[in-house]
This record gives C-alpha cells, sequence and structure tokens, in this order.
C-alpha cells in the first residue's frame, strides 16, 4: 500500500483543472446499463471507485471501450444475471446504484451489502422502500439482497429521507416504467441533476430537475448517446482549501461556479473568497482567514443540510480551514456519526479543537501545525489530512491512501505541479 510524504509549508500557486465528478460518474455508469445501445461518457474520472464500478458492469456482461483518456464507450446488450463480487461490493457504497436500473432492464438483482467509507451507519431503507412503490420484491438473506419484478408501475413516492442514491436508484427505475412517477423530497445534488440530463439525452422524460419534486414519464426504452460528466466541484473545493491554508495562488479552470453559491457562503464565513472569471475561480493569496462571528458577537455554527445547503462530504475540508482562521466556530454534522473522528489526528498536528461528540466539534484558530504520521480513515477524511500536512511545518507521512485514491485522480502529480513537495512511495 503506498503513503505520501509530504514538507509542509509551500504555497500552492498555478493553474488546475478537476476531475469529473466521481457521484457523477457512478450512477451515469449504472445507467448505462438501461440501454441496449451504445453510450459514449466523457471526462470519466480514471479513480478506484470508478474502475471497481467498471468491473461490477463487466461481471453483468457490459462492454467498455477505452476510446481516449477519460473517454469510454459502454455497450450493455449482452447484459446477464451474475453474482457480484462481495470484495467489490463492499470497496463501494456506490454498488447499490446496480439495483434500479438492473430490476428496470432484467427485473431481477441478488446484491451483497454495499460498503464505503467507514462514517457511520448508512441505511438502504430508503432504497428499498422506493422500489417496493415501483412494483419490487425485497427480501435480505444469505447476506444478499434480493430484488424481484414482474414489471415496474409508476406511483408517487416520498423519500423517508434525503438520500442522494435512493433519488438516483429511484430515477433509474422509473424512467422505463409504466406511467407516471412523482419523486419527493428527492435530492438535487449536481451529481443528481446530470443524472437525469443524462437520461433525457438517451430519451427520458425527467421535468423539475434540480428541485426536490421531480415528474417522470415513463417511456418503452431509451437509446444510445453521448455525455460529458461535469467537474467534480468536491475536489474544486479541495483545491481552493488547499490555496487558502497555504497562502498560495490558484486558478481552478471549468470549476462549475454555478454549484458553489453555499459553499461560497460558508467559506466565506472562514474569511476563505474567490472570484469567478467565467467557468474558472481564481483564489487569491491575500485571503482574510478570519471567521466571521453572527449577530452579537456570536460564535458562528457551520452544519450539513441537504443540497443546495452546505454538503457533508465537505465538512472536512471546512475544518482545517478553521484550524488556519482567527476565531472559533462550531461544526456539526448531524448525518454521519464517524465525520469527526479524524480530528484527534489534527490535534496531534497542534489543532486546538475539542470534540464535543460524534456530531460536533468546536475549532479555535489559528493553530500552528507540524508534521505527524497519519493513516486516511475514507476519502474525505484523507484529503483534508492532505490539506493540513501541506500547511504544515515539517514532514508529514499519510498512510492507507488508497483511500484519498477512491475519489482523487493523481492528486499527488496535481499538487507536485503547484508547488507541493509530496511523494509516493510505495511500502
Amino acid at each position: 500500500m503506498p503513503k505520501f510524504v509530504i514538507e509542509g509549508g509551500h504555497p500552492l500557486n498555478g493553474e488546475v483543472t478537476p476531475a469529473g465528478n466521481k457521484n457523477a460518474a457512478l450512477p451515469l455508469l449504472s445507467a448505462c446499463i438501461l440501454t441496449d445501445e451504445p453510450v459514449v461518457l466523457h471526462n470519466v474520472p480514471q479513480i478506484r471507485d470508478v474502475q471497481s464500478m467498471r468491473c461490477l458492469l463487466e461481471s453483468l456482461g457490459l462492454e467498455f471501450t477505452s476510446l481516449e483518456d477519460h473517454t469510454w464507450r459502454v455497450h450493455a446488450k449482452n447484459l446477464r444475471p451474475a453474482d457480484l463480487d462481495p470484495d467489490l461490493c463492499r470497496n463501494i457504497r456506490a454498488s447499490i446504484l446496480l439495483a434500479g436500473s438492473m430490476i428496470s432492464r432484467f427485473g431481477e438483482l441478488h446484491l451483497p451489502p454495499p460498503g464505503g467509507d467507514v462514517i457511520g451507519r448508512r441505511r438502504v431503507d430508503t432504497h428499498i422502500l422506493a422500489l417496493q412503490k415501483l412494483g419490487v420484491e425485497t427480501n435480505y438473506s444469505n447476506r444478499l439482497f434480493h430484488f424481484v419484478s414482474n414489471g415496474l408501475r409508476g406511483n408517487d413516492i416520498l423519500l423517508d429521507e434525503a438520500s442522494v442514491t435512493a433519488t438516483e436508484n429511484a430515477i433509474m427505475a422509473s424512467v422505463t416504467a409504466a406511467g407516471d412517477t412523482v419523486i419527493r423530497n428527492a435530492t438535487s445534488e449536481p451529481h443528481v441533476q446530470e443524472l437525469c440530463h443524462f437520461l433525457n439525452a438517451l430519451g427520458a422524460k425527467i421535468e423539475n430537475i434540480g428541485s426536490n419534486t421531480l415528474h417522470i414519464s415513463g417511456v418503452r426504452r431509451l437509446h444510445g448517446g453521448e455525455f460529458t460528466i461535469g467537474p467534480d466541484y468536491l475536489e474544486v473545493v479541495s483545491f481552493i482549501g488547499a490555496a487558502a491554508v497555504t497562502h498560495g495562488s490558484l486558478k481552478i479552470h471549468q470549476a462549475a461556479p454555478q454549484h458553489l453559491d453555499m459553499i461560497r457562503l460558508v467559506f466565506g464565513r472562514l474569511g476563505v473568497e474567490w472570484h469567478v472569471d467565467g467557468e474558472d475561480l481564481i483564489i487569491p493569496s491575500d485571503q482574510r482567514l478570519e471567521v466571521e462571528p453572527d449577530l452579537g458577537g456570536v460564535i458562528p455554527e457551520i452544519s450539513v443540510m441537504p443540497w443546495p445547503a452546505f454538503p457533508t462530504d465537505l465538512m472536512s475540508i471546512a475544518i482545517v480551514v478553521a484550524t488556519q482562521s482567527k476565531g472559533t466556530v462550531l461544526f456539526h454534522d448531524w448525518m454521519y456519526p464517524s465525520r469527526m473522528f479524524f480530528t484527534d489526528k489534527l490535534v496531534g498536528m497542534g489543532a486546538q479543537i475539542v470534540l464535543c461528540d460524534p456530531h460536533r466539534c468546536i475549532v479555535q484558530g489559528p493553530s500552528k501545525l507540524y508534521g505527524e504520521k497519519m493513516e486516511s480513515p475514507d476519502i474525505r477524511a484523507g484529503i483534508a489530512l492532505l490539506l493540513a500536512a501541506l500547511s504544515a511545518k515539517g514532514k508529514s507521512t499519510i498512510h492507507n491512501i488508497g483511500q484519498i485514491d477512491r475519489g482523487y485522480e493523481s492528486v499527488d502529480k496535481k499538487l507536485s505541479a503547484l508547488g507541493a513537495d509530496i511523494q509516493r512511495i510505495e511500502e
């Protein structure tokens, strides 16, 4: 397993382009099952989670052809049932996304429990309840989920929680179901919107895209097509954070700034600002890095909520930025009970953080950080620790960087090109 060795204290300067959105690529790849005609996807991120999804799909008979860098042709003409590799399913949470597309196209799926980041319990009940409303019979036995349908029928679906992947499964199962479907309490993240636009490009009829109430008119079949995956806004914000904590200046190309409005408000409260130039972002080196208190000088709270509010996947990065901002701020992530558990590593580097409970922590900054030996527990905590190492004095070592590789394409090469002193070393 490789590790990163980072000598901190080098400002990042230059220009960078983010990879395609991982959280869009995974449902789009699953959605290729819905048509027996070829689909061409551009800007596919070359990361571990996407490769794992490709392996799962190839085991189901999908054919992949690499046309050029980051462009794949996917053909699901010879779809077949298969015993999915439990280890691969445990590697990625997105394996659950095979449910909606496989049931729609094939009528049956046996699925091992999905895996993913270890950030607390991640229930699949919402997926099952949504699919049952469309006429899917489900049960769980012998450590397998069994999904069977004799024909999907549209319905009015109220999701019992605003789950991204459950919304995506419900969308994929509904587009070729008989009749009309309404999905309420749907999520509206950029990657959910991309899935809807992709399916419409293949002949689906989805309306109210970007809202929490989707209207879908079922069609008999989908055709092939071509689609370009948008930039990964989580990677965009990772580079914003890296520039801020290292006091560097970056230009991020093709950053889709239309998706960053709430993130801009939250980072502004930490004293981080950027300028928009068309589709690009410019992050200046002279950041204020001062926490903006609430009215009356009250300690502010940054809390995660469903989109378009501040997303849970950026909480770890915001905490690292706060360690370098003057003032005190409370962070609250009610979604996952293990999201905050990486903060002990920041404390070991010199950060002033009080972990109040599994969901909340208080950060007081700025703190001088020092190099440390660490291990990446998950994708988002891993990239946050990497940002902390870039800003720290001295050498840091981060083990288990396979977690970071699951969501970030060649992040060490991109950082090196911007002036970071980072090495990938095989152990």
